[in-house]
């Protein structure tokens, strides 16, 4: 194994002397300049590993030579050594990326962890990861045999996602690997208990907050005081919710985070129309009949949401100045962005931003975005891409710049199909991939959650013999005809309207501005 080799600058460099005899007896190579201009010739000539730079030394500054040496190679650690405590140097510093601050006079275990802080960094955090997910993984495995309550399913879900973002950085394929293991046996452990639950929480005092009580629960209590900002993107997990969150948190604080569940379907139809009616959709279907549409119906689905909204904001007695606001295009966001200050006197803003919704459908239809989104890292990556450079981010800035308090939520989540179930429909047979509804349907019983009297689930019966099936885990449904290129062109794609974790439990954010 090569020497770790170190550039150790400083114009008194005779006087480190100790320093270096120290580092050379822990294998480290040492080679030392007395100048800014000696230490960019070495770079450029020598394989450097880290630099230990002086700040105060003649000719060319600590600061200046550090501006050029990430001129020559931007990716070499830095480590600034200064006799100087001076807030605006360490300012400067810092503000050029440095790796690490050491004030003089330093001793040899400083040196050390900085060091193994800056060169060791990604061994040491992957070792730490893997021994702490080898202890809490016969924990998660023993609450997976006991689990039998939704508020243990969210709690468990959420530690699954904790330790699958941090071991995706590591270089240990077999943790990720039983990692997975662990949430596909968590996705059948969970699928077997919304069907021995699910009916019951429609009328269950402890029920969980679901799409068509979201409002009245958690949403009305928060836009009572305060001039607000909902937003609603579609189609957005828990695991993208953290991708981004940290770009939220630089203008508004989190006050709140708790999770709810969709209904069935976690089809946006459904679900969103849910959360805008405060209905579920056989209610919608009996009380609003122009504006619900059924899967076999002619036109959009979500076209009258803030008509369903309106209603239900009369229905609770909120008296409010509202908006709502569809986002399905760039074009459309940026111009929401350009004229958001004509929110200001609204006591509620809804924003409904499809664009997760958007991408995960064009996965299966674009391949540069299929590959783009080749897994659910890249898929969280792209996420946070698209969010960082959206006019929604922009929104939310001039939201918090407006004194309007935040409310970020989705209508359900998305996972990535790995493995097709046949199924067999007459023509009338819904499309969507994770869910079916129709008459006469054929199916693997095992396959899916299967509901025969939809009515028993608050779902629309389209006629007196259909039946709504929900695919569980990582299955997506396919028709014998033409069956092998169907599975080619829908394997490994995202998908929503059936029964898992990702799709179900989801997140709901109350934020507050910085």
């Amino acid at each position: 194994m090569n020497k770790i080799t170190i550039l150790w600058v400083d114009d008194e460099i005779d006087l480190l002397k100790p320093h270096i005899i120290f580092l050379e007896g822990k294998n480290y190579e040492v080679v030392t300049c007395k100048s800014g201009q000696e230490a960019l010739e070495e770079i450029q000539e020598s394989a450097i590993d880290i630099v230990f730079l002086d700040e105060n030394m003649p000719g060319l500054s600590g600061l200046e030579t550090l501006n050029e040496i990430k001129v020559i190679n931007s990716s070499i650690p830095v480590v600034m050594i200064t006799k100087s405590e001076e807030e605006l140097i360490m300012e400067e510093a810092i503000g050029s990326k440095i790796a690490d601050y050491l004030i003089k006079p330093v001793n040899p275990n400083q040196i050390l962890l900085s060091l193994k802080k800056n060169l060791d960094h990604s061994r040491l955090v992957s070792e730490r990861t893997t021994a702490n997910y080898q202890q809490e993984f016969r924990k998660i495995a023993m609450d997976l045999s006991m689990v039998n309550s939704y508020a243990e399913w969210i709690e468990l879900y959420k530690k699954l996602i904790y330790w699958e973002l941090r071991l995706e950085d590591i270089e240990d394929n077999s943790m990720f690997e039983i990692l997975e293991s662990q949430k596909i046996e968590a996705n059948n452990q969970f699928g077997k208990f919304v069907e021995n639950n699910y009916e019951d929480w429609f009328s269950d005092h402890d029920r969980p907050v679901m799409s068509h009580n979201l409002f009245k629960d958690w949403i009305k209590p928060e836009i009572k005081d305060d001039p607000t900002l909902l937003v609603v993107i579609d189609n957005l997990r828990y695991d993208q919710w953290f991708a981004f969150e940290k770009t939220v948190n630089s203008f508004y604080k989190k006050i709140k985070e708790k999770s709810y569940l969709s209904i069935l379907p976690t089809a946006t139809q459904y679900a969103r129309n849910a959360i805008f009616s405060g209905l579920m959709p056989s209610a919608m279907e009996k009380k609003y009949p122009d504006w619900w549409k059924n899967d076999t119906d002619e036109g959009g689905k979500n076209l009258f949401e803030d008509k369903f909204l309106g209603e239900q904001l009369k229905r609770l007695g909120l008296d409010l100045k509202w908006e709502y606001h569809k986002i399905s295009s760039l074009k459309q966001g940026k111009h929401l962005a350009q004229n958001f200050k004509s929110q200001k006197d609204n006591d509620l803003t809804v924003i409904v931003y499809n664009f997760v919704d958007m991408l995960s459908h064009s996965k299966t239809e674009m391949e540069v975005i299929k590959e783009l989104a080749s897994n659910d890292k890249a898929y969280r990556s792209l996420t946070q891409s698209w969010f960082k450079n959206s006019p929604l981010l922009e929104i939310i800035q001039q939201a918090q710049n407006m004194g309007m308090k935040l409310i970020i939520t989705t209508d359900h989540g998305t996972i990535n199909v790995k493995q097709p179930s046949k199924v067999i429909g007459d023509k009338e047979t819904s499309l969507n991939l994770r869910y079916k509804t129709g008459r006469s349907l054929s199916y693997e019983k095992k396959d899916v959650l299967e509901s025969r009297n939809p009515t028993d689930i608050h779902l629309p019966c389209i006629n007196m013999s259909s039946s709504f099936i929900f695919a569980k885990n990582d299955l997506f449904f396919a028709y014998p005809n033409n069956y092998n290129h169907y599975v080619s062109y829908y394997r490994n794609t995202y998908q929503h309207g059936g029964v898992s974790l990702e799709e179900m439990i989801i997140p709901f954010v109350v934020l507050e501005p910085k």
